[in-house]
């Protein structure tokens, strides 16, 4: 059994997790086409965290939306340790992500993610996201893959 609640940016356990997804990106992808998202330089308003623990409160996956002005808002750093894949993890993140959103008001979710994570980019068909242009603060870039879903 997993449960998946929401935390605080500054969260000891979703640094460790973002650690090392900076690190599995950082093997995939050259700086330039990296998008880290610092979480400590996003002001707390625009933030929202979710961490998925396993039944011994072991922390297996994170995710977090950050708001923009324009009422849209974006998920990041959206990750799964390795052996926690296959469990539909992700799905469970991206249905709490949406969640917030739609508390919100966001009916706009968009997302950047890189051409060599093919699962990802399967989650995200799953959960209903198509393929769209870069949007703002982005630039199309042959290694980025742009994605959005519109909520009811």
């Amino acid at each position: 059994m997993f449960n998946i609640s929401e935390v605080d940016k500054g969260n000891s356990d979703l640094a460790r997790l973002v650690s090392e997804l900076d690190a599995f990106q950082s093997e995939l992808y050259p700086a330039e086409s990296n998008h880290l998202l610092d979480l400590s330089a996003v002001s707390d308003e625009q933030l929202r965290c979710v961490i998925v623990r396993d039944e011994g409160d072991t922390p297996a996956g994170c995710g977090a939306l950050l708001f923009h002005e324009d009422g849209s808002a974006e998920i990041k750093r959206v990750y799964i340790r390795p052996e926690y894949r296959g469990r539909k993890l992700g799905e469970k993140i991206i249905s709490a992500i949406e969640g917030i959103a739609s508390e919100n008001n966001s009916r706009l979710l968009q997302l950047e993610t890189g051409i060599h994570q093919q699962p990802v980019i399967a989650l995200y068909r799953r959960c209903g996201y198509d393929m769209c242009d870069a949007f703002s603060p982005y630039k199309a870039d042959p290694l980025s893959v742009f994605m959005r879903k519109e909520l009811l």
